[in-house]
């Protein structure tokens, strides 16, 4: 894990564009994040490869994990579960009480993870995504 950098956007690209084809995000938008000094993006890399990536906006009291992405051939090995706990410390470290996210309520592996942290539903959006493509607001309080 590391920094996320401008010249990781094109790497990221890939990944955004194959894990939300309908939401993707532009590189203008991962531009942007990057320049904000209340963002902290990470990426993953295996042997020299980006296949993860993820980022939080921490704005005390308040974290808002804003993306967690991780390329389909390396899902399952734990990548996102260790993005998120980094992002969790960040939040943690700027003693924030509680983290937000915006989950597709049909993506079930993420909603189990981010429940397996102690993230709970407060909320649903519907057609957030889209038509008929509703999200769920989950929150973790700070223990």
């Amino acid at each position: 894990m590391r920094a996320m950098r401008w010249w990781d956007i094109p790497a990221v690209m890939a990944i955004e564009e194959a894990v939300f084809p309908a939401t993707a995000w532009t590189p203008a938008q991962f531009w942007s994040e990057l320049a904000q000094e209340d963002r902290t993006y990470l990426v993953a890399e295996r042997q020299e490869r980006i296949v993860a990536y993820g980022g939080v906006m921490v704005r005390p009291p308040t974290a808002d994990i804003q993306t967690i992405a991780v390329d389909s051939g390396h899902r399952g090995q734990g990548i996102a579960r260790d993005l998120l706990g980094r992002m969790l410390v960040t939040a943690d470290a700027r003693e924030c009480a509680e983290v937000l996210l915006e989950v597709s309520a049909d993506n079930a592996a993420a909603i189990a993870l981010y429940a397996s942290e102690g993230f709970e539903a407060i909320a649903r959006r519907s057609s957030y995504y889209g038509p008929g493509l509703d999200a769920l607001i989950m929150r973790r309080r700070a223990s």
